[in-house]
């Protein structure tokens, strides 16, 4: 193992590479400008509107981000209801009391939306969309997503929405021979870029009118109550909804958000052995793994000439009796557009209207790759395949796990989508940096969630480096040797209660700091004192007891629970 002034040494030669960022985190290379821009998007993106902002008069929720919570500005439980009616003649979305889209909730009770029953009404939910890294697929050209679509086989061959942009000089140039752009939001990618997505979906999830649409939404179309009875605020809402006076407008800030986030991490990044079998299965056919963004000089550098991994061909694909049933615009009733896959591992639920949600990560993916078999569907032979007797229960897992790699973080053993303590110090948890530390795991084992510079070893070399890049948990170096706790423990100190801290620094008797053998009115005050972030270095706060970095509610009922004498 390497000592301290050793692992100085190693980390100085070899060095901590960049992590991958969380789902939902800013771009890499953002300018400070940019970076502020996203920071305050995210602001108004959380934000719960009010009816002096706008709001209404019917609406599905009150932010962007009670819809987009999984963490913000990722996918999320949230539905929303579409309807319309089934006649001789075909699909009729009801536009005469507003369209397919139905608002759940309303300023006021006389303003509220009612969704027509009968038995020739067909319903739907919709589950909230993903958008993490949805700036660098704006950015993919149009006609990189058509050639995807002609090098599919015929069986399944999509169908590239073309739809027009709001705004008029949208990110990118429709493909030569097309006036139109490639839709790629959306559950029927009928939606092509981020500013003409935040403009509908703000006057139609939260009813704030906006430069491109101006006019508000009358509860059931024709019928509608007196709108100024429901609608109190001039029209357009989104600058109001910033303040009065502020330059820019509601759906500007969001999409600075959306734009600038980072795609989702992917870890490992190769390697794993389901991967090659989700290929050979034909999955790769629809969910197409790799991009390279424009690179247009008029793009940002972060977002310009960029490889990603969506893991979608943002096309159309009939999935049968298992489509949704609603027409919208030249998206067929059964016509769905391929979700991205990256992030997997963050969705809550899957298929358009959340019905696999529950059961854990492995039996939603399997209920949701079932679904694809439905009578009619383009997905049925790759699902076939996957149940199929070509493939083992050994593949099968592994393709599972592969596809539970899509959103993993590095070193968040846990899943939690943080780095802390409880990442590093388990020493009877297989899959903590402690517990795979000197480990040399394949790109299947749990340990390989360490191993960023995928070198099959888990080492205080770039591994540790790098974990310590983005780590929150406390640090400390409590016997003041020079070296970390936490490096003194991976090279074989004592630290039996795993909290991240060298036993030898702490009392006999846990939670007695005065060493006078009883918790009590000292230790009491001194949880007091220390209340609140501690320090980084060069110790933890005394009464920080569960080595959280902060003291808090935890450490105070943790002094309660050993008042009194230790002996």
């Amino acid at each position: 193992m390497l000592a301290g002034a050793a692992f100085i040494a190693e980390a100085a030669q070899s060095g901590p590479i960049t992590a991958q960022p969380p789902v939902a985190a800013p771009l890499n290379d953002l300018t400070p400008d940019e970076l502020d821009r996203f920071l305050v998007g995210r602001e108004a993106f959380v934000r719960d509107l009010a009816v002096e902002d706008g709001l209404g008069p019917i609406f599905n929720q009150t932010a962007c981000g009670d819809c987009h919570l999984n963490p913000v500005g990722a996918t999320g439980t949230q539905v929303v209801v579409r309807a319309g009616l089934l006649t001789k003649g075909g699909f009729d979305p009801l536009e005469e009391i507003g369209g397919s889209l139905f608002q759940l909730f309303a300023i006021s009770e006389e303003c509220a939306e009612d969704i027509p029953q009968g038995p020739d009404i067909i319903q739907t939910d919709r589950v909230t969309n993903g958008m993490t890294g949805y700036g660098l697929v704006e950015a993919i050209e149009d006609c990189d997503i058509l050639a995807v679509k002609d090098a599919q086989d015929p069986s399944v061959m999509g169908v590239a929405h073309m739809v027009d942009a709001f705004e008029a000089n949208p990110v990118g140039e429709p493909c030569p021979g097309e006036t139109q752009r490639v839709g790629r939001f959306g559950w029927k990618a009928q939606v092509p870029t981020l500013l003409t997505f935040s403009a509908d979906a703000s006057l139609n999830e939260m009813g704030l009118t906006n430069r491109f649409l101006p006019n508000e939404n009358d509860p059931n179309g024709i019928n509608p109550p007196e709108l100024e009875d429901c609608d109190f605020v001039a029209d357009p809402e989104d600058s109001v909804a910033m303040g009065n006076g502020v330059d820019r407008e509601f759906i500007d800030v969001v999409t600075d958000f959306q734009r600038f986030m980072t795609q989702p991490p992917q870890t490992p990044k190769s390697g794993m052995t389901g991967e090659p079998i989700f290929n050979s299965i034909g999955c790769a056919e629809c969910h197409h793994k790799t991009y390279t963004t424009s690179n247009d000089p008029s793009l940002e550098t972060a977002i310009r000439n960029k490889v990603i991994n969506p893991y979608s061909d943002f096309l159309l694909h009939d999935m049968g009796l298992n489509g949704d049933g609603i027409p919208q615009g030249d998206a067929g009733a059964n016509e769905l557009k391929t979700p991205p896959l990256w992030a997997l591992k963050q969705r809550p639920a899957l298929w358009h209207d959340g019905r696999f949600g529950s059961g854990g990560f492995a039996v939603i993916v399997t209920d949701a790759i079932a679904e694809h078999e439905a009578l009619f569907s383009q997905g049925t032979a790759a699902a076939q395949a996957f149940f199929g007797p070509g493939l083992t229960d050994e593949d099968r897992a592994a393709v599972i796990l592969f596809l539970g790699s899509l959103g993993q973080r590095e070193f968040d053993a846990n899943d939690d989508d943080q780095v802390t303590l409880l990442d590093f110090a388990n020493n009877f948890d297989p899959e903590t940096f402690r517990s795979c530390y000197l480990s040399t795991p394949n790109p299947d084992n749990p340990c390989a969630v360490h191993d960023v510079d995928q070198n099959a070893a888990v080492d205080q070399g770039t591994d540790f480096a790098t974990f310590l890049t983005v780590y929150t948990g406390q640090l400390s170096d409590c016997d003041q040797n020079g070296i970390l706790d936490l490096i003194d423990i991976l090279d074989g100190a004592v630290d039996a209660d795993d909290d991240g801290v060298l036993d030898a620094c702490e009392p006999t008797c846990l939670g007695d700091l005065d060493g006078d053998g009883a918790v009590g009115i000292v230790e009491f005050l001194q949880v007091l004192d220390d209340w609140g972030p501690c320090p980084a270095l060069p110790a933890p706060c005394e009464s920080d007891y569960d080595r959280d970095g902060k003291v808090g509610i935890v450490d105070f009922l943790f002094t309660l629970s050993k008042w009194g004498s230790c002996i």
